[in-house]
C-alpha cells in the first residue's frame, strides 16, 4: 500500500511557493494530454452528429440502414488500433516517447481534416463515403497507440506513490474534450435553424477541431523525453518486441479483459447517449447535449479522484467493486429509465454509469501500465486497449442500434454493458489473484 497525498500535491499544481519543477509538473501533464482532447473530441462529434453524417454521406432506404452504416464506418476505425498498437507502439518503445506522440497526432490531424471537408454524396457519389471511411481508418490508426502513449507517459513522470492520480489525467483529458464539444454543440442549435446543421452546420465543430490542432501541435512538441525511457541501457528492436509480445501473450489478453467494461462503458455514455436519447428517448437535441455535457463534468470529477483513491487502498478493490455493480445494474437502470423516460432521469441515470465508468477507468488505466513489462509497455499497453475497443468498445454503438431494432427492447444496450462488467471483473480477480501475484513474487 503506498502512501496517500492529496491531489493538489501529487500534481504539483502552482501556488505562491511553487518549484520551477513544481510548475513543469503541471504543464506536462497538460502537453502530453492535449493530443487525447482532440482524438476524443473528433470521436464523440462522429457520434452526435451520426443522423447527419448518415444523411449526408450514407443514403439508404431508411434512416435506420442509414444509421446502420454510419455506425459501421465509426467502428471500422477501431479495427485498426491493433495495427496501429504494434506499428506505432513499436516505434515509441524503440525511438522515444515524445517524438511517437507528435507522429501519431500527425496521423490523427489528417484524418480528422479529411472528414471534415469531404463533400456529400450528393456532389461526389461513392467516393464521399469512401474518403469518410478513409478518414476514419487514419483516426484508428493514431489512436491505436495515442492513449497507450500518453498512459505510460504519464506513468514515468509521476511522482511516487501517485501513479493512479498522475495516469488518470489521460481520461480526464478526453472529458474536457466531450464537455467542450457538448457545449459548442448546444450553442449551435440555439444559433442556426435545424434546417441548417442538417445541410452544413454539422461541419463546423469538425472545422473548429482542425483550427485546434496547429496548437496542439506546437503545445506536443515542447514535450521532454521521460527520464525512465532514457534510462533504459537499450532499447529492443521490433523483432525483440515482438517475441516479448508473444512470450506475455496472456498477459495482454488479460489486460484487454480488463478494458473491456472501459470502452464499452466509455462508448455508451458519451459517443451513444446522444443517439439515445434522440432516437430512443425522443429528448430534444439540446436535452440529450446537456446530458451528456454532464456526463463528461461527471466523468472529469470521478477519474482523478477514484485514480487517487487506488493509490492509497490498492487497484484491484476498486476495479472489482465498480465492475461487479456495473453486471448487477446496467440493465436495471436502463430498464427503469426506458418506462420512466424523461431528462431528468436520464441525468441520474447517465450519472450512475458514469460514477461506475469513472471509479474502474481510474484504477484501470494505471494498473495496465503496471502489469506491462517495462521494455514493451506502450507496445502491450496499447495492443490490449485496441483489441478489447476494437472487439467490444468500439463497436456499442452500432450493437446498441441492432440490439434495440433486433429485439425490440429499448433498454438492451444495458445487457451489453452488464456482460463487459462481467468479463472485466473476471478478469480483475485473474489478474490480481494469478498474473500479477505471479510476477511479483520474482520480482526483486
Amino acid at each position: 500500500m503506498t502512501t496517500y497525498t492529496t491531489a493538489a500535491a501529487a500534481i504539483d499544481i502552482p501556488a505562491a511557493s511553487a518549484t520551477p519543477h513544481a510548475q513543469s509538473k503541471l504543464g506536462t501533464v497538460i502537453r502530453v494530454t492535449s493530443g487525447n482532447f482532440i482524438e476524443m473530441y473528433d470521436f464523440f462529434l462522429f457520434g452526435f452528429y451520426a443522423q447527419q453524417i448518415a444523411a449526408a454521406f450514407f443514403p439508404a432506404t431508411s434512416e435506420y440502414a442509414a444509421l446502420m452504416m454510419t455506425f459501421a464506418t465509426f467502428g471500422a476505425g477501431f479495427f485498426m488500433r491493433p495495427l496501429g498498437a504494434i506499428l506505432l507502439g513499436s516505434y515509441i518503445d524503440r525511438i522515444g516517447r515524445r517524438k511517437g506522440l507528435v507522429l501519431t497526432l500527425g496521423i490523427m490531424a489528417s484524418g480528422t481534416a479529411l472528414i471534415a471537408f469531404v463533400p456529400g454524396y450528393a456532389s461526389i457519389g461513392l467516393w464521399a463515403p469512401l474518403l469518410v471511411l478513409v478518414g476514419r481508418l487514419l483516426q484508428g490508426f493514431s489512436a491505436g497507440v495515442e492513449l497507450g502513449g500518453v498512459s505510460v507517459y504519464l506513468s514515468e513522470m509521476a511522482t511516487p506513490g501517485n501513479k493512479g492520480f498522475y495516469v488518470s489525467w489521460q481520461s480526464a483529458s478526453q472529458q474536457v474534450a466531450i464537455i467542450f464539444s457538448a457545449a459548442l454543440g448546444y450553442a449551435l442549435n440555439h444559433t442556426l435553424a435545424k434546417e441548417v446543421i442538417a445541410d452544413w452546420g454539422w461541419r463546423i465543430p469538425f472545422f473548429v477541431g482542425c483550427s485546434i490542432i496547429p496548437v496542439v501541435f506546437y503545445i506536443r512538441r515542447s514535450l521532454q523525453e521521460t527520464e525512465a525511457y532514457l534510462a533504459q541501457r537499450t532499447h529492443p528492436t521490433f523483432r525483440q518486441m515482438m517475441r516479448t509480445i508473444a512470450r506475455n501473450w496472456p498477459l495482454v489478453t488479460a489486460g484487454a479483459a480488463l478494458v473491456v467494461l472501459t470502452t464499452v462503458a466509455f462508448y455508451m455514455i458519451t459517443v451513444y447517449t446522444p443517439t439515445f436519447g434522440k432516437s430512443v428517448l425522443k429528448l430534444s437535441t439540446e436535452e440529450s447535449l446537456l446530458v451528456t455535457l454532464c456526463v463528461g463534468v461527471s466523468n472529469f470529477i470521478w477519474l482523478p479522484l477514484m485514480g487517487a483513491l487506488s493509490d492509497r487502498i490498492g487497484r484491484w478493490p476498486v476495479m472489482a467493486a465498480c465492475s461487479a455493480l456495473t453486471a448487477l445494474t446496467a440493465y436495471p437502470a436502463l430498464s427503469w429509465l426506458i418506462a420512466n423516460p424523461s431528462f431528468g432521469h436520464m441525468v441520474m441515470i447517465e450519472l450512475w454509469l458514469s460514477f461506475l465508468y469513472g471509479s474502474y477507468n481510474g484504477a484501470t488505466i494505471v494498473a495496465l501500465t503496471e502489469i506491462i513489462p517495462a521494455q514493451v509497455r506502450t507496445t502491450g499497453f496499447s495492443l490490449a486497449y485496441s483489441l478489447a475497443t476494437a472487439l467490444f468498445g468500439g463497436l456499442t454503438p452500432l450493437l446498441s442500434t441492432w440490439m434495440i431494432e433486433a429485439s425490440g427492447d429499448k433498454a438492451a444496450p444495458g445487457y451489453w454493458m452488464a456482460g463487459a462488467g462481467a468479463i472485466s471483473l473476471a478478469a480483475t480477480f485473474l489478474v490480481y489473484r494469478g498474473i500479477v501475484k505471479e510476477r511479483r513474487a520474482v520480482t526483486p
